[in-house]
């Protein structure tokens, strides 16, 4: 397995973990919306550009949601 290979694996893996854990606290869903922008970069990487799209816009809605989340 190439670098590439475990870095996108282990950015989706950040994103199900993150996704998995969301209602235990806010911080959950910053690094949901982090790992979602590791997600975008690995499609890029890898020249997926529309998974690295429609990732990068699942970033930005998990920011939104951890920005409106009550604390």
């Amino acid at each position: 397995m190439d670098a590439l290979t475990l870095f996108g694996l282990f950015a989706v893996s950040a994103m199900l973990v993150c996704y998995a854990l969301e209602d235990r606290s806010h911080w959950f869903v910053l690094l949901f919306a982090m790992s979602c922008a590791l997600g975008s970069g690995y499609g890029f990487l890898q020249g997926a550009w529309p998974f690295g799209l429609v990732e990068a816009i699942w970033a930005v809605v998990a920011l939104r949601r951890w920005h409106l989340r009550p604390r």
